[in-house]
């Protein structure tokens, strides 16, 4: 609280001069409102959940190789990074001693982003829907993330592996990562560069 003291001054016999008027102010108070601030939020403050790692576990069910490596193939999308922002891509295997098409792009928005929208475009609708839900009926984040992952696991959507040559960047690597989530790719792996691969990019590379 603030406190007002008065003193006067004058010597004895002479006429006093005006009143000197000087001011306290006690901040005790603010003290105690300061820890009730801060017991407030502690309380009310929602704490940053641990971020987990989505691991996909093989399934129980028994498929025949011959089915298992068709299927994949079918799905199989391999993208390759190379020098000076070049991304090399392909779809599928090789089959019957026929090499797959190899198609150049890059990072722009009609490069290798419009080429997973094309690719995984089913699932990104659903996603989309599934947001808009989350918006209207306030979805909890755990649900809304769970049933994600299940649209984006999709036994018809694509399966990309990423490859980087030796002349690629870092940048690159993230860069590709970005397209993953934003293209809503469910499953992809990085895995090393092979022969084959730099003989089927070797044409586009000079």
């Amino acid at each position: 609280m603030a406190e007002v003291s008065q003193e006067s001054q004058g010597k004895k016999g002479k006429k006093k001069g005006a009143k000197k008027v000087s001011t306290r102010i006690d901040f005790t108070p603010m003290v105690d409102l300061g820890f009730l601030l801060i017991t407030f939020f502690m309380l009310t403050t929602t704490m940053i959940k641990p971020q987990t790692m989505e691991i996909a576990m093989p399934s129980k069910e028994k498929v025949a190789d011959e089915e298992q490596t068709k299927v994949k193939s079918s799905r199989a999308v391999t993208i390759i990074l190379g020098k000076d922002n070049k991304v090399f891509y392909y779809e599928g295997t090789r089959e019957n001693d026929i090499d797959p098409k190899v198609e150049v792009t890059d990072f722009s928005a009609k490069g290798i982003r419009e080429f997973l929208i094309r690719k995984n475009y089913d699932v990104m609708v659903k996603v989309e829907e599934l947001k808009k839900e989350k918006a209207v009926k306030e979805m909890a984040e755990e649900e809304f993330q769970k049933r994600k992952n299940e649209l984006m696991g999709d036994k018809k959507a694509p399966i990309v592996i990423i490859k980087a040559t030796n002349e690629a960047s870092y940048k690159n690597l993230i860069d590709v990562l970005d397209e993953m989530a934003i293209c809503n790719i469910g499953r992809y792996a990085i895995v090393d560069i092979t022969e084959y691969d730099l003989e089927l990019i070797g044409p586009f590379s000079i």
